[in-house]
């Protein structure tokens, strides 16, 4: 008989690609990752792994074994989600991932909501870029992701997933208030071909937007300044460093010294929620949407 724990590790070898990474999916120890990984081979008497350089790789009947038990896993997935709503109660654990400024400004009302209304729910969150939360569901190390796309540039999306909408998130251009165009009540993309930007860093989703954008309107973009986080992009605005895509999702309080202003032709952000299809019908995944619209109605 299979051991089901053993075929999650080996699962997760299969899909991080290393010990290290499938010990730090399943938040156990490379040792125990090695230890699940010999305990397996003895069960099904043929060799699963072999060295590879510093690293391991599957063996033939590894990588058969690995995708069996991506197809058992989902279908005990299947089972637990249906055995859940069958029960229809929200109980159990969620592990919850979004990008920063969902995080910031969707989660603290949203997890409250679910903790006051379901007690029994036991919810884990962590920072992930869109397309690492996308991974994280898909890896099985996530069960939802709050994820975006631009209007312009969807982000990829594997098979395999649901989604559901969350909230528009109408974007402005934040500058310094001394800037020539501070004193519009809108303005364009364009009307910036000249100034120097501050920008999230380089390979992020949302920095390739920006390029594709700009670069859509004819404008060489002039890339002076890269930070991660929003409140620090507007801190440089406000140092008069630059401009910056200032969306109003988890955006406040805006520093003294910058103006936002909206964009004319209404640029703006889908943010949505992802999950496994094989979860779809687990209540908890339900009522985390639900947290999620209502704490976005309140934005």
């Amino acid at each position: 008989m299979l051991n089901l724990e053993r075929l999650r590790t080996l699962d997760a070898l299969a899909r991080h690609g290393s010990v290290s990474g499938a010990a730090e999916g399943l938040h156990i120890t490379t040792s125990a990752v090695s230890q699940q990984m010999s305990k397996l081979e003895r069960e099904v008497g043929q060799r699963l792994l072999a060295k590879n350089g510093r690293g391991v790789r599957l063996t033939d009947a590894g990588r058969l074994l690995a995708d069996h038990a991506a197809r058992i896993l989902s279908q005990v997935e299947l089972a637990q989600s249906d055995l859940e709503a069958q029960r229809g109660q929200v109980v159990g654990e969620l592990r919850l991932v979004a990008f920063p400024t969902a995080l910031r400004g969707l989660f603290p009302a949203a997890l409250s909501a679910l903790r006051a209304e379901h007690p029994a729910l036991r919810v884990h969150s962590r920072e992930l870029e869109p397309e690492g939360g996308v991974a994280a569901v898909v890896r099985g190390d996530a069960d939802l992701a709050v994820v975006l796309d631009w209007y312009n540039k969807p982000l990829p999306m594997p098979e395999g997933l649901a989604k559901a909408s969350i909230l528009k998130d109408r974007v402005e251009i934040a500058m310094p208030e001394g800037h020539p165009l501070a004193g519009r009540t809108e303005v364009t993309m364009e009307d910036f071909a000249d100034d120097e930007w501050v920008a999230w860093p380089e390979g992020e989703f949302c920095h390739e937007w920006l390029l594709y954008t700009l670069r859509t309107e004819g404008i060489e973009p002039r890339i002076a300044h890269r930070a991660e986080e929003h409140h620090t992009q507007l801190a440089l605005v406000a140092a008069g460093l630059g401009v910056c895509v200032a969306p109003r999702l988890g955006r406040d309080p805006m520093p003294p010294g910058v103006r936002a202003v909206p964009v004319r032709e209404s640029v703006h952000r889908h943010i949505y929620a992802v999950w496994r299809t094989d979860a779809d019908r687990r209540p908890s995944i339900r009522a985390a949407v639900r947290a999620l619209r209502s704490a976005a109605d309140a934005v």
